[in-house]
Formats: C-alpha cells, structure tokens, sequence
C-alpha cells in the first residue's frame, strides 16, 4: 500500500522559513550532493501541496515547475482551473488523499508544511516523517508544525548525515 510521506528540512530550532517565506538560511549550510533528495524522489509519484506553497515555488520563477514529471496536486480553499503542471483540488482533503492513497503507485509526498501537514497529522494519515536538520537557528519563521494538542508517537527508522545535515527517517506509529 502507498504511504503518506513529509520529506523537509527545518532548522534546529524546527523552522521550515523564515516570516517572510526565504530559504537562504538552508542554502548557507554545506551538505552533500542534493543531501538525499533524488533518491527519495524515485519513491514517488503523487506530490501534495497546499497553495501557499504552489504560490512561492511559481514566486521564486525558477523557470521549470520542479514537478513536472509527476501527479501534482495543489489544495487551495478557492477553484482554480488545472495546468499542465497540476491539478487543483477544492474538496475535503482526507477523502480526496484516502482515495489516492488506495490507487496503486509509489508513495505520496507532502511538499512543504502549514496546513496541510498539519491537517494529514489531527488525521494520522502521515506513515512516514524525513525530516532533515539544518544546524542553524532562525529564531522565529513558519513553524514545521503547528501549535497545538496533537501527539504523535514515531519510531525511528533510521538517520543519516549529508556534511552538516541530519535526516532522521520516522515511522508515524498508528
């Protein structure tokens, strides 16, 4: 059966951005290769995202949609006519992503965070957490995840180093 994947990477003090949506504190950090991006690429083939997400990739004008060779999928509250690059979704997220997940394929990808991860974790929908630790403190931005009364037991599946990168792999016990 497919898995409900989050693959990110947050500082130290667990920041995915800072306030005004920048990076460049996680391009500053020396990592290793592409810090195990392309291997987990290969491991599937559905990406989800949330459209404030959609909207600072298509911001930031890197040309290319960097998704382009998969099924894309964008949550946002309001309709939005599909691209050739995804297909906006305006209905409940749990049935539409339930219904995805009992499709054959690889996995499926939570890109980014906010909402929707946090609305896939008050569900336990989330099987599996790579999350990659950049050691640098931010002192405030958008949080990996959001405050609140959820707990989630994990199990450690693994961890790995990219030079000054962490990633620890976790298993969302259910």
């Amino acid at each position: 059966m497919r898995k409900l994947v989050l693959f990110i990477a947050t500082s130290l003090d667990g920041y995915i951005a800072t306030k005004d949506e920048s990076l460049d504190w996680l391009f500053k950090v020396d990592g290793e290769g592409d810090n195990g991006y392309s291997e987990f690429y290969e491991t599937v083939d559905t990406i989800l995202m949330g459209r404030k997400t959609y909207d600072w990739i298509i911001q930031q004008g890197i040309g290319e949609f960097p998704y382009k060779d998969k099924e894309c999928y964008v949550f946002s509250r309001s309709p939005i006519e599909d691209n050739e690059n995804v297909s906006f979704i305006n209905e409940n997220i749990t049935s539409f992503t339930q219904e995805l997940i009992k499709q054959g394929g690889k996995n499926i990808w939570i890109v980014g965070g906010g909402e929707l991860l946090h609305s896939f974790l008050k569900e336990k929908m989330v099987d599996e957490m790579i999350v990659t630790i950049a050691p640098t403190i931010i002192g405030n931005g958008i949080p990996l995840f959001k405050e609140g009364k959820l707990k989630l037991d994990l199990k450690l599946k693994g961890t790995r180093t990219y030079n000054q990168f962490v990633e620890l792999h976790y298993e969302v016990k259910k």
